[in-house]
Protein backbone atom coordinates (compact mmCIF):
# COMPACT_ATOMS: atom_id res chain seq x y z
CA UNK A 1 0.00 0.00 0.00
CA UNK A 2 2.83 2.48 0.72
CA UNK A 3 4.17 2.03 -2.29
CA UNK A 4 0.92 2.53 -4.16
CA UNK A 5 0.95 5.69 -1.85
CA UNK A 6 4.32 6.83 -3.26
CA UNK A 7 3.55 6.28 -6.53
CA UNK A 8 0.48 8.58 -6.34
CA UNK A 9 2.02 11.09 -4.91
CA UNK A 10 5.00 11.17 -7.27
CA UNK A 11 2.16 11.51 -10.42
CA UNK A 12 0.32 13.84 -7.61
CA UNK A 13 3.20 16.05 -7.46
CA UNK A 14 4.75 16.12 -11.14
CA UNK A 15 0.97 16.75 -13.09
CA UNK A 16 0.26 19.30 -9.97
CA UNK A 17 3.47 20.98 -10.94
CA UNK A 18 2.39 20.92 -14.85
CA UNK A 19 -0.87 22.73 -14.18
CA UNK A 20 0.47 25.44 -11.36
CA UNK A 21 2.78 26.28 -14.53
CA UNK A 22 0.30 26.89 -17.21
CA UNK A 23 -2.20 28.60 -14.63
CA UNK A 24 0.61 31.07 -14.13
CA UNK A 25 1.60 31.42 -17.16
CA UNK A 26 5.19 29.97 -16.67
CA UNK A 27 4.65 26.86 -18.87
CA UNK A 28 3.05 24.25 -20.79
CA UNK A 29 2.59 20.68 -20.77
CA UNK A 30 4.77 18.63 -22.72
CA UNK A 31 3.37 15.68 -24.40
CA UNK A 32 2.92 12.45 -22.50
CA UNK A 33 4.68 9.93 -24.83
CA UNK A 34 4.01 11.22 -28.00
CA UNK A 35 6.73 11.56 -30.77
CA UNK A 36 8.01 15.77 -30.51
CA UNK A 37 7.15 16.27 -33.95
CA UNK A 38 3.48 14.94 -33.45
CA UNK A 39 2.95 16.38 -30.35
CA UNK A 40 0.75 19.81 -32.00
CA UNK A 41 -1.32 17.43 -33.80
CA UNK A 42 -2.98 14.68 -31.96
CA UNK A 43 -5.64 16.57 -32.50
CA UNK A 44 -7.24 18.29 -35.78
CA UNK A 45 -8.59 21.41 -35.93
CA UNK A 46 -12.34 20.34 -35.95
CA UNK A 47 -11.42 19.12 -32.26
CA UNK A 48 -9.69 22.05 -31.42
CA UNK A 49 -11.62 25.37 -32.19
CA UNK A 50 -13.06 27.74 -29.83
CA UNK A 51 -11.02 25.57 -26.84
CA UNK A 52 -9.55 28.03 -24.23
CA UNK A 53 -5.24 28.11 -24.67
CA UNK A 54 -5.13 27.16 -21.06
CA UNK A 55 -6.47 23.49 -22.14
CA UNK A 56 -4.18 23.36 -24.95
CA UNK A 57 -0.93 23.38 -23.15
CA UNK A 58 -2.03 21.40 -19.96
CA UNK A 59 -2.29 19.34 -22.74
CA UNK A 60 -0.52 15.50 -21.72
CA UNK A 61 -1.85 12.45 -24.17
CA UNK A 62 -0.18 10.42 -26.85
CA UNK A 63 -3.63 10.33 -29.44
CA UNK A 64 -6.87 11.71 -29.47
CA UNK A 65 -9.28 9.15 -27.57
CA UNK A 66 -12.34 11.23 -29.21
CA UNK A 67 -11.51 10.46 -32.72
CA UNK A 68 -12.32 6.64 -31.17
CA UNK A 69 -15.11 7.39 -29.31
CA UNK A 70 -18.05 8.61 -32.04
CA UNK A 71 -19.23 10.68 -29.50
CA UNK A 72 -23.14 11.09 -29.97
CA UNK A 73 -25.72 14.04 -29.22
CA UNK A 74 -27.18 13.28 -25.96
CA UNK A 75 -24.61 10.74 -24.74
CA UNK A 76 -23.21 10.86 -21.18
CA UNK A 77 -19.62 11.10 -21.30
CA UNK A 78 -16.96 10.27 -18.35
CA UNK A 79 -12.79 10.67 -19.46
CA UNK A 80 -10.54 9.58 -16.29
CA UNK A 81 -7.60 11.59 -15.80
CA UNK A 82 -8.97 14.61 -17.35
CA UNK A 83 -6.37 17.10 -16.16
CA UNK A 84 -6.74 20.39 -17.86
CA UNK A 85 -9.43 19.47 -19.35
CA UNK A 86 -8.95 18.99 -22.99
CA UNK A 87 -10.97 15.87 -23.74
CA UNK A 88 -13.75 17.19 -21.74
CA UNK A 89 -14.12 20.20 -24.01
CA UNK A 90 -14.00 18.27 -26.89
CA UNK A 91 -16.56 15.72 -25.98
CA UNK A 92 -18.92 18.55 -24.62
CA UNK A 93 -19.13 19.34 -28.10
CA UNK A 94 -20.05 16.52 -29.44
CA UNK A 95 -22.22 15.40 -26.66
CA UNK A 96 -24.44 18.44 -27.12
CA UNK A 97 -26.91 20.19 -24.76
CA UNK A 98 -28.61 17.43 -23.89
CA UNK A 99 -25.52 15.04 -23.24
CA UNK A 100 -23.49 15.37 -20.03
CA UNK A 101 -19.75 14.93 -19.96
CA UNK A 102 -17.69 14.13 -16.76
CA UNK A 103 -14.01 14.89 -16.03
CA UNK A 104 -12.56 13.03 -13.39
CA UNK A 105 -8.96 13.83 -11.46
CA UNK A 106 -6.99 13.42 -8.36
CA UNK A 107 -4.63 16.62 -8.61
CA UNK A 108 -6.55 19.42 -7.33
CA UNK A 109 -4.14 21.74 -9.35
CA UNK A 110 -5.38 19.92 -12.62
CA UNK A 111 -8.59 20.32 -11.08
CA UNK A 112 -8.58 23.87 -10.75
CA UNK A 113 -7.17 24.87 -13.94
CA UNK A 114 -9.84 22.56 -15.57
CA UNK A 115 -12.52 24.43 -13.70
CA UNK A 116 -10.88 27.55 -15.12
CA UNK A 117 -11.04 26.28 -18.82
CA UNK A 118 -14.86 25.14 -18.34
CA UNK A 119 -15.74 28.73 -17.48
CA UNK A 120 -13.46 29.95 -20.37
CA UNK A 121 -15.30 27.67 -22.50
CA UNK A 122 -18.77 28.92 -20.83
CA UNK A 123 -19.91 25.00 -21.32
CA UNK A 124 -22.44 23.60 -19.23
CA UNK A 125 -23.08 20.29 -20.25
CA UNK A 126 -19.70 19.56 -18.31
CA UNK A 127 -18.34 18.42 -14.44
CA UNK A 128 -14.81 18.11 -13.14
CA UNK A 129 -15.14 15.66 -10.33
CA UNK A 130 -12.43 14.66 -7.75
CA UNK A 131 -11.29 10.80 -7.01
CA UNK A 132 -9.40 7.78 -8.24
CA UNK A 133 -10.06 6.50 -11.18
CA UNK A 134 -9.68 2.88 -9.36
CA UNK A 135 -12.73 4.18 -7.29
CA UNK A 136 -15.19 5.81 -10.05
CA UNK A 137 -17.56 8.37 -7.77
CA UNK A 138 -20.56 8.00 -10.15
CA UNK A 139 -23.93 5.19 -10.21
CA UNK A 140 -23.71 2.58 -12.06
CA UNK A 141 -24.75 1.86 -15.46
CA UNK A 142 -25.19 5.43 -16.31
CA UNK A 143 -22.27 6.14 -18.33
CA UNK A 144 -21.97 5.37 -22.59
CA UNK A 145 -18.82 6.35 -23.41
CA UNK A 146 -15.37 6.19 -21.01
CA UNK A 147 -12.58 7.99 -22.69
CA UNK A 148 -9.12 8.47 -21.16
CA UNK A 149 -5.81 9.73 -23.05
CA UNK A 150 -2.43 8.25 -21.26
CA UNK A 151 -3.79 7.91 -17.72
CA UNK A 152 -4.48 4.22 -17.27
CA UNK A 153 -1.04 3.02 -17.64
CA UNK A 154 -0.47 5.85 -14.48
CA UNK A 155 -2.75 3.63 -12.64
CA UNK A 156 -0.90 0.20 -10.37
CA UNK A 157 -4.47 -1.11 -9.91
CA UNK A 158 -5.63 -1.44 -13.55
CA UNK A 159 -8.19 -4.20 -12.92
CA UNK A 160 -9.49 -2.26 -10.36
CA UNK A 161 -9.57 0.65 -13.03
CA UNK A 162 -11.05 -1.58 -15.80
CA UNK A 163 -13.81 -3.17 -13.17
CA UNK A 164 -14.97 0.36 -12.16
CA UNK A 165 -15.42 1.40 -15.89
CA UNK A 166 -17.36 -1.28 -16.70
CA UNK A 167 -19.59 -0.84 -13.68
CA UNK A 168 -20.62 2.80 -14.21
CA UNK A 169 -21.09 2.14 -18.32
CA UNK A 170 -24.45 1.17 -19.53
CA UNK A 171 -25.21 -2.06 -21.14
CA UNK A 172 -23.91 -1.51 -25.26
CA UNK A 173 -21.86 0.96 -23.83
CA UNK A 174 -18.14 1.77 -25.44
CA UNK A 175 -14.51 2.75 -24.27
CA UNK A 176 -12.41 4.65 -26.13
CA UNK A 177 -8.75 5.25 -24.89
CA UNK A 178 -5.70 6.26 -25.97
CA UNK A 179 -3.00 4.80 -23.75
CA UNK A 180 0.70 3.06 -23.91
CA UNK A 181 1.04 -0.56 -24.50
CA UNK A 182 4.40 -2.55 -24.06
CA UNK A 183 5.94 -4.66 -27.48
CA UNK A 184 8.21 -6.30 -25.59
CA UNK A 185 9.49 -7.42 -21.88
CA UNK A 186 11.44 -5.09 -19.76
CA UNK A 187 13.59 -5.79 -16.74
CA UNK A 188 11.66 -5.21 -13.54
CA UNK A 189 14.53 -2.43 -12.01
CA UNK A 190 13.58 -0.70 -15.16
CA UNK A 191 10.10 -0.83 -14.03
CA UNK A 192 10.25 0.15 -10.34
CA UNK A 193 11.94 3.71 -12.13
CA UNK A 194 9.40 6.42 -10.84
CA UNK A 195 10.30 8.73 -13.46
CA UNK A 196 9.24 6.25 -16.25
CA UNK A 197 6.25 5.52 -14.19
CA UNK A 198 5.24 9.68 -14.14
CA UNK A 199 6.53 9.61 -17.86
CA UNK A 200 3.36 7.03 -18.61
CA UNK A 201 5.98 4.13 -20.05
CA UNK A 202 7.18 1.61 -16.84
CA UNK A 203 3.09 1.18 -15.87
CA UNK A 204 2.45 -0.10 -19.98
CA UNK A 205 1.01 -3.49 -20.01
CA UNK A 206 1.45 -5.96 -23.09
CA UNK A 207 -1.45 -6.03 -25.48
CA UNK A 208 -2.71 -9.75 -24.52
CA UNK A 209 -1.92 -8.78 -20.70
CA UNK A 210 -4.59 -5.72 -21.38
CA UNK A 211 -6.76 -7.61 -23.25
CA UNK A 212 -6.93 -10.05 -20.94
CA UNK A 213 -7.58 -7.89 -18.09
CA UNK A 214 -10.74 -5.66 -20.27
CA UNK A 215 -12.21 -9.71 -20.76
CA UNK A 216 -11.91 -10.06 -16.65
CA UNK A 217 -13.68 -7.29 -16.13
CA UNK A 218 -16.85 -8.46 -18.37
CA UNK A 219 -15.74 -6.20 -21.91
CA UNK A 220 -16.00 -7.39 -24.93
CA UNK A 221 -15.42 -6.81 -28.70
CA UNK A 222 -11.89 -5.85 -27.55
CA UNK A 223 -9.63 -3.94 -30.58
CA UNK A 224 -5.80 -2.66 -29.30
CA UNK A 225 -4.58 -1.04 -31.70
CA UNK A 226 -0.66 0.39 -32.30
CA UNK A 227 -0.34 4.22 -33.14
CA UNK A 228 3.14 4.84 -32.67
CA UNK A 229 6.53 2.74 -31.56
CA UNK A 230 9.15 4.51 -29.26
CA UNK A 231 12.55 4.54 -30.27
CA UNK A 232 15.60 4.86 -27.33
CA UNK A 233 15.60 8.34 -29.08
CA UNK A 234 12.39 9.18 -28.76
CA UNK A 235 12.55 8.35 -25.17
CA UNK A 236 15.47 10.27 -24.15
CA UNK A 237 14.23 13.55 -26.06
CA UNK A 238 11.25 13.05 -24.44
CA UNK A 239 12.94 12.72 -20.80
CA UNK A 240 14.60 16.01 -21.78
CA UNK A 241 11.61 17.62 -23.02
CA UNK A 242 9.65 16.41 -19.71
CA UNK A 243 12.07 17.63 -16.97
CA UNK A 244 12.47 13.98 -15.98
CA UNK A 245 15.11 12.07 -14.80
CA UNK A 246 15.18 8.61 -16.26
CA UNK A 247 18.52 8.24 -16.01
CA UNK A 248 19.14 4.96 -18.59
CA UNK A 249 22.13 3.44 -19.14
CA UNK A 250 22.90 2.74 -23.12
CA UNK A 251 21.88 -1.01 -21.87
CA UNK A 252 18.92 0.42 -20.73
CA UNK A 253 18.29 2.28 -23.82
CA UNK A 254 18.73 -0.62 -25.73
CA UNK A 255 16.34 -2.66 -23.83
CA UNK A 256 13.86 -0.25 -23.97
CA UNK A 257 14.41 0.34 -27.47
CA UNK A 258 10.69 -0.40 -29.41
CA UNK A 259 9.56 -1.86 -25.77
CA UNK A 260 6.61 0.78 -25.41
CA UNK A 261 3.74 1.80 -28.22
CA UNK A 262 0.80 4.47 -27.89
CA UNK A 263 -2.29 2.81 -28.82
CA UNK A 264 -5.90 2.66 -29.21
CA UNK A 265 -7.81 0.57 -26.99
CA UNK A 266 -11.98 -0.03 -28.05
CA UNK A 267 -14.43 -1.88 -26.47
CA UNK A 268 -18.21 -2.40 -25.39
CA UNK A 269 -19.88 -3.86 -21.95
Amino acid sequence: MSNNKNMKDEIKKYYGGIASEVTTGTGEAPCCCCKPQKSQVLYDDEYLEGLPEEALKASIGCANPIFLANIQQGETVLDLGSGGGIDVLISAKYAGETGKVYGLDMTDEMLHLANENKARSGKKNVEFIKGYIEDIPLDDNTVDVVTSNCVINLSEDKSAVLCETYRVLKPGGRIAIADVVELKPVRAELRKNAQLWVGCISGALSIETYTQKLEAAGFKNIEITIVDSYTKEFLRDFATNKGLEFGLSDEDANELDNAFASAYVKAYK
